[in-house]
Order: C-alpha cells, then structure tokens, then sequence
C-alpha cells in the first residue's frame, strides 16, 4: 500500500473520526509541549563546580540570571525534568482513551475495506497510522505552541534575570527525538489496543478471554516501586549522574502506573463478580454483569486518571518530606544555637506545590477525557439501552446501572493509586536525619593548625518520621471523586437523550 493511499485513507470518515482524530492530536500537543520544555531544562547549561589548577573551586557561568534554584542548581535539574517527564505520562494515556472514540463506526469502515480487498494486516494499519497522523499533527502543534510562549513568557528583569528557561533552546537532535517520540508512542498503543481484534469482510470481531482477568499487574506495581528504589542504592555504592538516577526512577514510576492501569481490570471484574453475587436489585445486577462482560472497560476509561492519582500521591510524599525536612533543621538550628532559616526547604515545597497544582489539571484533562469516553459509550449503545426502555426498564435503573459502573472499580483503583505513588517515596524516605557530624577544633587558638592538640565535637542528631499527609490525601481523593460524579452526571443526561422516543423507534 502506498504512503499516500495510507495517508488518505487514515484521515477519512465520519464527523466523529474526525473529533477521535482532533482529541489524539490535542493530546499528543500537551504531550509534546511539556516534552519540550524537558528538553529546554536539559539544555541549560552552567553552575556546575570546576576546579582550577592552583585547587580552588568556583561555578561554571550560565545559569547565574535564573530567579529559580530549581534553574540555577545543576543538581536539581534532572529532578525538574523527571518531573516533566513524568506529566506526559497521564497525557499519553488519556491519548489512548481517545483512540477508542468512535471505535464501532471506525470498525464498520474497516470492515467494508476488508471487503473491497484489502489484506487483515493493511486494516490494521490503516487503524494504526490513523493515531500516528493524528499524533504527527499534534507534535506539530505542540512545538507551535512551545515556540509561542517561550516569546510570551520571556521578559528578562533586572540585570536580565529569567524566570524560566526562554534564552535556551534545545539542540536539534534532542528535539526532533521528542517530537517524534510522541507518535511512536501513541502508535504503539493503537497497536496493543488492536492485537486483539480481527477484521474481516463482514465485521471486526474483538476476541476476549473466557476467564475473567488475574491479578498479575500487582507484581508489576511491586518491582516499579523496587526500580524506584534502585538508583537510591546505587548512589550509595557508586557515582551515578542525575539523568541516570532520573532515567531509574522514571522506569519505576512508569512501571507503577502499568500496573495500576492494567489492574483495574482486575478489580473491575472481581468488583462485578460481587455485585453480582450479593446484589438485590436490577441495578447492581446489571451493572455487575455489565463490568464481568468488560472488565477492561475501567482501564480504559480511568487510565489517564489514575496515571495522575499517581503522580499527586508521589508529589505528597515529597511536599511531606521536605516539610519535615524543614523543621528538623530548625530543631538543629536552635540545638546548636543558630537561628532557624525558615528558607532552608521553602523552594523544594515550593516545587512540590507546583508540580501538585500540574497534577489538578491533569486530573481535569484526564475526566474532561473520561466523559468523553463515557459519551461515547452510551452513544455506541444506544439502541440496546432504547431497547432496554421499550421493554420496561425504568430510566433510573439505568442511570444507577451506569453509576454503579463508573464508581465500582473507580474508587478502589483510586485508593491503589494514591498508595503506590505515596509508596514509591516513602519507600526511601520514611525519616529525615539531621546532624550528627563531627567538627575539629584547636584546643588552643593561637598554635599552630597542624600540629595543635585537638578536640572533636559530635554535632546532635535530630530526627523526625514523615508523616503520611492524610489531609491531602483525601483532598486529592475526594476531589477525584467528586469530578468523577459530575462526569457520571453528564453521562446520565446524554443517556436520558438516547433513551427518547425516535431510538426507542429506530431501536
């Protein structure tokens, strides 16, 4: 098949191809953007510690006119871009959710291209190179939209100091790799979605398994959160550089994510086996043997959700820790009878703050994703719920069939969410240590420095547990929660419009 016919045929369809293929492109863009600007803070160069000949230290010029210690430090800036890195993550699964947007029709086209002769593996890449256009085109626009706010946000102050990074830009090869890494990647996920289906000339038939999902995605949470903790016991054996530390933990916190996506599966079954069996009512009946049908309904859904629960448990525990970080300073400050710096750990809370502000407006993309999802899914039924009504069956069963199916495997996907990210800090930093170092001194001042008696002096030790941030966790949690009832909510209404009179004829 060649690339233009390819090409063409990936980008026709219907109104709702095209509104898949805006919501993929619109995704692969957040993704690309904030790929882009990792790129942008691993370009920065300067403040690294030289040595001289003649053995006296100084700092590499270049990052001096950054406002922000996380810029200036070259220490802390592999930690900004894992953290960015890590964003993309929630962004490319909600690319995913998008991928399944009007999947009935988009099946009934590749089935009549089936019958006009083309081969089960040209369908399948004709549904695959649709998510790579898509993703192509939403690169594109992400470094549109990274070209025009690094003019937007560069306004140099006094002495020519910079908020962010906007006087860098990236080295060719770094950001070529981003932007296509984004449609590799959405390109493989359209492909892992259509391992499973067959098209042929008079269908597409989706194969499922007759036993219901197992619970193998936690081995995967557990060996994310020892991955995580690998670069951590390495530093202390050998020298490892802050992009191989950060290359680590990224792995592990990705591999987390897997797991608790893919176990939802898991969850949404064994959830649907008990509604199933315990359930008096038509709804939860309904609904149980609905989510036994589908269990992976619920990783496909929540993924980008989830992805972003994780991250904010993580971001908790570490604005925990450096808060304890804090204050176990200032208890060996007034130890040792200096004035406590309420600045010590202000910038490390700081970047926790933001980065749990970027995990809010992920969690808003990732339900705005959701209810989309969600629509389409009632849309894609709408004759079997219209058949549903003609035969009896109350409007409110099935709004609380549909409620039960969106609140049954999300709330305890949520809680495992928020455990493992919280897991994977407080599974190196459970307690902060503060002191305990040694400090020579002459016992008398005016001899010599060499070859005076000398006395040694233990600093106190101070240490303090990090605490587990409850509040925010429930913050977090409750707040999920209750957007998700909002999204289950426009989802009902859609649902009441599929249930009128004209399906109820058509159905």
């Amino acid at each position: 098949m060649r690339a233009a016919t390819l090409f063409r045929l990936s980008t026709a369809g219907t109104r709702t191809d095209t509104l898949r293929t805006v919501l993929t492109g619109t995704s692969a863009a957040l993704a690309g953007t904030v790929m882009l600007a990792a790129v942008t803070v691993a370009a920065v160069q300067g403040g690294e510690p030289l040595e001289q000949p003649d053995g006296t230290a100084w700092l590499a010029p270049g990052a001096e006119h950054y406002t922000s210690p996380l810029l200036r430090e070259p220490g802390l800036r592999p930690g900004v871009i894992f953290g960015l890195l890590l964003l993309t993550l929630p962004v490319l699964a909600l690319a995913g959710q998008c991928i399944r947007l009007g999947a009935p029709a988009r099946d009934r086209r590749l089935a009549a291209i089936r019958l006009a002769g083309a081969t089960p593996g040209q369908a399948v890449l004709i549904a695959v190179a649709e998510t790579i256009v898509a993703s192509i085109l939403g690169s594109a626009a992400g470094l549109g939209i990274y070209l025009g706010l690094r003019r937007i946000l560069h306004e140099p102050g006094p002495g020519g100091s910079l908020r962010l990074p906007t006087d860098v830009f990236p080295d060719p090869v770094p950001l070529v790799a981003a932007l296509l890494a984004v449609p590799v990647l959405a390109g493989l996920i359209g492909l892992i979605m259509m391992r499973g289906v067959a098209v042929t000339p008079l269908g597409v038939i989706r194969r499922q398994r007759r036993r219901g999902p197992r619970p193998w995605p936690g081995l995967a949470i557990a060996v994310g959160i020892l991955l995580f903790n690998v670069p951590v016991w390495l530093s202390d054996r050998m020298v490892l550089s802050g992009y191989v530390f950060g290359a680590l933990m990224l792995a592990g916190a990705a591999l987390v994510m897997v797991g608790v996506v893919v176990g939802t599966g898991w969850i949404s079954y064994t959830a649907g086996r008990l509604l199933h069996r315990f359930g008096r009512g038509p709804v939860t009946l309904l609904a149980g043997r609905r989510m036994m049908a589908d269990p992976w309904n619920g990783s496909r859904t929540l993924g980008a959700l989830l992805g972003a629960t994780v991250i904010g448990g993580a971001a908790m525990g570490y604005h925990a820790l450096f808060v304890t970080q804090g204050r176990a300073e200032d208890r060996f400050s007034v130890l040792i009878g200096t004035p406590p710096d309420p600045e010590h750990a202000a910038f490390y809370v700081n970047a926790t703050r933001l980065v749990l502000i970027a995990v809010g407006a992920g969690v808003a993309v990732s339900a705005a994703g959701m209810l989309v999802a969600l629509a389409e899914s009632v849309v894609s039924r709408r004759r079997t719920y219209a058949a549903l009504t003609a035969a009896g069956t109350p409007g409110r069963t099935l709004a609380g069939t549909l409620l039960w199916q969106t609140l049954a495997p999300l709330i305890p996907a949520l809680g495992l969410a928020l455990v493992s990210g919280l897991v994977l800090v407080r599974s190196i930093y459970h307690e902060v240590t503060v002191g305990g170092g040694t400090t020579e001194t002459c016992t008398d001042p005016a001899a010599d420095p060499d070859t005076c008696a000398r006395t040694v002096q233990t600093d106190p030790v101070v240490t303090l547990p990090v605490p587990v941030p409850w509040e925010q966790l429930m913050l977090l949690g409750g707040g999920t929660v209750l957007t998700m009832l909002v999204v289950a909510g426009i989802g009902m209404l859609v649902l009441r419009g599929s249930t009128d009179l004209e399906e109820i004829r058509a159905a």
